[in-house]
């Protein structure tokens, strides 16, 4: 089993990535790990005793964060992301991780690794923390700024194979993101797509509000991408300032901090659940291969957790079940 790693995307290049790989290394020694990359650099932070089940694949050159995605993966062939992609597309290795530039990777993703048969728009998947702690798996969240309704008809399948295969759901419930419950609110997008899903074989409950996901009412969110992203980008902004808030309040006093130290074990459980870092990084379905897209300020247990997820989804034969699936539409 072989996972590529672009070593030198993310924030935290490539020092935490590489301590994120050798810590997968360890915990996982059935796992290679292809390390993806300015081989001298690589090597200053692996140390003296490098894991047996790491290897350096040297790349020459880095795609930016400010790198135009199609520029930069069409002009630097040699670079660390693209040199991944083309690990997995020559099956010399059966997944690929990132914590890059997004917009890179879903054009790597693309072009290098290419698109499932079938499948006309890939989704970027993300695991959405609820209170129960099983989670809400949610597609499209910025692949694709415009949808079809059949491109929510095909997020709707994967998603369901995904939460069937990767955490052994049966008959995951699928709920289509939109301003009411009610079967013809929305716009002509979520409109033709209700029907459509309806009639797919999925579990489909129907419409669901944004603001009861974090109490998981359904098990697989589709949506289309700009609302997607939006939607996860003000969880995030919430969860951010709510703990802000807390630590200004927690700190303001004498009494105040007596109390914090009552209530600080459970807010750290809390935290914990928002913490993008425990639940790894975020799947790009439709691909015909496994790419994974760390958030960029990845921390090396992002990157191990990552590791599992693209090691799990190896196991469960993910991609083939998506293409079985797909075929027989």
């Amino acid at each position: 089993m072989r996972i590529a790693i672009d070593a030198m995307g993310g924030d935290h290049a490539p020092s935490l990535i590489v301590k994120g790989a050798l810590e997968a290394a360890s915990e996982m020694p059935g796992v290679r790990l292809l390390l993806v990359g300015d081989a001298e650099q690589i090597k200053t932070h692996l140390g003296a005793q490098v894991p047996p089940n790491i290897e350096i694949v040297h790349a020459d050159d880095v795609i930016g964060p400010d790198d135009e995605p199609v520029k930069a993966v069409r002009r630097k062939k040699s670079s660390s992301m693209v040199m991944a992609g083309q690990l997995v597309r020559e099956g010399k290795a059966e997944a690929m991780l990132s914590a890059g530039n997004t917009g890179a990777l879903m054009t790597t993703g693309l072009l290098v690794v290419g698109r499932l048969e079938g499948i006309e728009r890939p989704a970027l998947v993300s695991m959405l923390p609820t209170m129960d702690d099983v989670g809400v798996l949610a597609l499209d969240l910025g692949a694709n700024m415009d949808a079809k309704p059949e491109h929510l008809l095909q997020y709707s399948i994967m998603g369901s194979i995904y939460r069937a295969k990767m955490n052994g759901l049966n008959k995951p419930r699928v709920g289509l993101l939109n301003v009411g419950t009610e079967a013809m609110k929305g716009n002509e997008l979520t409109k033709a797509a209700y029907d459509l899903l309806e009639a797919a074989p999925i579990h489909f409950i129907g419409n669901v509000e944004a603001r009861d996901v974090l109490l998981r009412n359904c098990d697989v969110l589709v949506c289309d991408g700009f609302a997607g992203n939006i939607m996860l980008k003000a969880m995030e902004g919430t969860a951010g300032t709510l703990f802000k808030t807390l630590r200004d309040v927690f700190s303001s006093s004498l009494l105040s901090k007596l109390a914090a130290a009552v209530v600080m074990p459970k807010l750290r459980l809390l935290r914990k659940k928002m913490d993008y870092n425990e639940h790894g990084g975020a799947p790009l379905l439709g691909i015909n291969g496994l790419v994974f897209k760390c958030h960029g300020s990845s921390d090396v247990k992002a990157v191990k957790n990552t590791v599992r997820q693209a090691k799990l989804a190896i196991e469960s034969n993910l991609v083939a079940s998506i293409a079985a699936e797909i075929s027989r539409k």
